[in-house]
């Protein structure tokens, strides 16, 4: 039986598994739960109702992290952690940063106010995204920049979950018109442009962008 992942393909952490599952050539099928109202057989797999979670065989997973240890240990062939202990910890550092740090105000502040809290019937916090965008952001993008230097990607050539939990959440600020200045962090706007190509992610962008446009459509149907 293959590989089930459940979640929503806008939330940076299925987002991340699912390129994970790309670049690493996982078979698997793809199950639509919404980050809220989640159905009651949902929490028999992700007992705090939290995306993604994923069902191996026997084995429920759920924390985006977890699973992407899980699957670069179980399944052949992933560089995606380095290939020494110093490099796998730095990864998981960057990993914990992009999922803590830059979620918190990337996607939890700039996102959830410019499109979830339109549809949930709301009115967007402009002050809580511009404070996001031009205060508590910044920071984090410069020690991002300073940590990617002139490489590729973190690891020098090597592509890494570091890479992809980074992009997941700039992705997810350029889905509501919040793109990387590319003259103050040009490794960040270079990776994220790097990022996008590879086709592990640009296969799954246009359906994201629909999803985008069907919701910004509802929205502003009249009533």
């Amino acid at each position: 039986m293959a590989l089930t992942l459940y979640g929503a393909i806008l939330s940076p952490f299925v987002r991340k598994i699912r390129i994970q599952l790309g670049e690493q050539g996982i078979a698997h099928e793809h199950v639509a739960v919404p980050p809220m109202q989640q159905p009651d057989w949902y929490y028999a797999i992700s007992p705090l109702g939290r995306i993604p979670a994923i069902q191996d065989g026997d084995l429920a997973l759920a924390d985006s992290a977890v699973i992407a240890q899980y699957l670069h240990e179980t399944y052949p062939g992933s560089t995606l952690y380095g290939h020494n202990p110093a490099e796998a910890a730095r990864v998981r550092w960057l990993e914990k940063y992009a999922d803590y740090e830059l979620a918190a105000f990337a996607t939890f502040t700039v996102f959830s106010q410019r499109f979830l809290e339109p549809l949930k019937g709301g009115q967007t916090d402009e002050q809580a995204v511009e404070r996001a965008l031009q205060t508590q952001l910044p920071p984090l993008f410069d020690y991002l920049e300073r940590e990617l230097g002139d490489q590729r990607y973190f690891l020098g050539e090597v592509f890494s979950i570091a890479d992809i939990a980074v992009v997941s959440q700039l992705i997810n600020l350029a889905h509501v018109g919040a793109l990387i200045d590319e003259e103050r962090w040009p490794g960040l706007a270079s990776l994220l442009s790097r990022v996008t190509g590879r086709s592990s992610v640009s296969g799954l962008l246009p359906a994201e962008h629909q999803l985008i446009a069907k919701y910004a459509d509802r929205r502003h149907a009249p009533a």
